[in-house]
């Protein structure tokens, strides 16, 4: 069946995760995405191990956990960009190609001749894509940065983690990193924007999009609080600034998660605790009177869940109507009968590993579905291929290029 993008041609320039999070949507999405590697070493996550993948033998690969998370969907192709061949190579393919998405430091493909005006010359119908830390401008824009930066510079660290002089206070970063993801996402969303635009006036742009951007859009709602009241967001910890009781609680055997979201669902958690009289009780009728009265009813209710099981107390309180959840570890999340159902593992065949897994996109389409069909790639399995399929090179031309480490 045709996915969306079937019609379209991605050379993907990235490499680590929020580049290559884009050009893999893409993929998913339909687009034929070919993926640009070293000589040799490919994309530093090959590297980045252990875990590895092992292969029908059970025997360790050095297929990496963190590659294949990220490289579904793709063809790799391995090409020297510091050499003036490998520049010319990557110009004839992106001169075929309709998308180009880059994560280099700003002004580095420039030197080699695949800057955006360079492509634009001889291709201006490509839509090229930049990622970078900092964006393509200003005073910041050579520097590098990762992840873990930006968390802290945009402010995500400022109001994640417990609260300042509760024990283990302090600043901490997500457990994902969710810059590169969401630039990634943030990313693929404008490409294809920029494809939409594409067909109605013929012709490509140049789509900046920066970590440090990415993460203070993701703050508005925050941002937006802080403009409007003046006071700076702090961090809270696994409570809301606003909803009590809304927060992890242990349990006998665990924690779970107790969102009491409005006053009905209070009084039905009271109800469910067998403490009617805490709905009762003028210092925590409301809302508003439980968030002023926080530091008295959090203890009641932390004393109160220690006494049953998280199995008893999901139990009692789904059918209590009272929004609560486990918290999860990674084994338990695929143990769970709606993620199993929904088929968010997906098992892909690789001529390699015999098979590897995947995380199923979430994009779900009635028409026109993703499908795993293509594998994250070996490095260079691929190059012989589109050299000789999109560009028309022989054999005996690819051979040469190999043999002066081109590809």
């Amino acid at each position: 069946m045709t996915r969306p993008l079937s019609h379209i041609r991605v050379l993907d320039l990235t490499r680590v995760l929020a580049g290559p999070w884009a050009a893999q949507t893409l993929a998913d999405l339909g687009a034929e995405v070919i993926k640009i590697e070293r000589p040799g070493t490919g994309d530093d996550t090959r590297a980045w191990g252990p875990p590895w993948w092992h292969d029908r033998e059970g025997r360790e690969t050095r297929e990496s956990a963190y590659f294949l998370s990220v490289n579904r969907g793709k063809k790799s192709v391995t090409l020297d960009l510091s050499q003036p061949e490998g520049q010319r190579i990557a110009r004839e393919l992106a001169a075929k190609s309709d998308v180009l998405i880059e994560n280099y430091k700003a002004g580095t493909l420039e030197r080699y001749g695949l800057g955006y005006e360079d492509i634009r010359a001889i291709h201006p119908g490509l839509i090229y894509c930049s990622v970078t830390g900092y964006g393509q401008d200003g005073p910041l824009a050579s520097r590098p940065g990762y992840d873990f930066i930006f968390q802290g510079m945009g402010g995500l660290m400022s109001i994640t983690g417990e609260r300042d002089g509760q024990p283990g206070g302090g600043p901490q970063k997500t457990g994902i990193a969710v810059t590169d993801v969401l630039t990634g996402l943030y990313a693929t969303i404008a490409i294809t924007a920029a494809i939409a635009a594409r067909e109605k006036s013929g012709a490509g742009q140049h789509i900046d999009t920066a970590l440090l951007d990415t993460i203070v859009a993701f703050g508005a709602n925050q941002i937006l609080s802080y403009w409007c009241s003046g006071n700076v967001p702090q961090r809270f910890g696994n409570s809301h600034p606003n909803i009590v009781p809304y927060e992890a609680f242990a349990t006998s055997d665990g924690h779970i998660i107790l969102a009491v979201g409005n006053d009905s669902q209070y009084a039905a958690f009271c109800q469910a605790c067998g403490r009617p009289e805490l709905a009762d009780d003028p210092r925590f009728r409301t809302n508003p009177d439980r968030v002023k009265n926080r530091e008295v009813l959090v203890p009641i209710v932390r004393e109160i869940m220690r006494a049953r099981t998280k199995r008893a107390w999901i139990d009692a309180l789904e059918a209590a109507g009272v929004p609560c959840g486990p918290i999860n570890n990674y084994a338990e999340v695929f143990d769970n009968e709606q993620v199993r159902h929904r088929g968010l593992r997906v098992d892909i065949p690789h001529p390699l590993l015999g098979s590897v897994p995947t995380v199923a996109s979430p994009m779900r389409f009635s028409a026109t579905p993703v499908d795993y069909d293509v594998p994250p790639p070996l490095l260079g399995e691929h190059t012989r291929e589109v050299l000789s399929g999109i560009l028309g090179m022989g054999d005996a031309e690819i051979d040469a290029l190999g043999g002066r480490g081109v590809v």
